[in-house]
């Protein structure tokens, strides 16, 4: 039985093939990112949960917000007040 010569042609061929994919993937990789750029967003692109917040602190919800028919004072500050004057 012979032997046959080292695997040179096969091995490079598989190589070149590899690159090649790899180029394909990178263009199609390329083209998506580019596509996904240009593309307007969709009005259901935007979490619901997430819709109308905004980065920093948030406005108190209305069940934590102050009742605005309560004094701003509570007795023991009008109390207080009225001893320094």
């Amino acid at each position: 039985m012979t032997k046959s010569s080292r695997p040179r042609a096969q091995k490079r061929a598989r190589e070149k093939a590899q690159q090649e994919r790899q180029k394909e993937k990178l263009q199609r990789r390329a083209d998506a990112k580019e596509r996904k750029a240009n593309a307007p967003n969709q009005p259901g692109d935007e979490d619901p949960d997430l819709a109308g917040m905004r980065p920093g602190p948030q406005p108190l919800p209305d069940w934590l917000a102050p009742d605005p028919t309560e004094s701003d004072e509570s007795p023991e500050e009008s109390d207080e007040s009225e001893e320094k004057e």
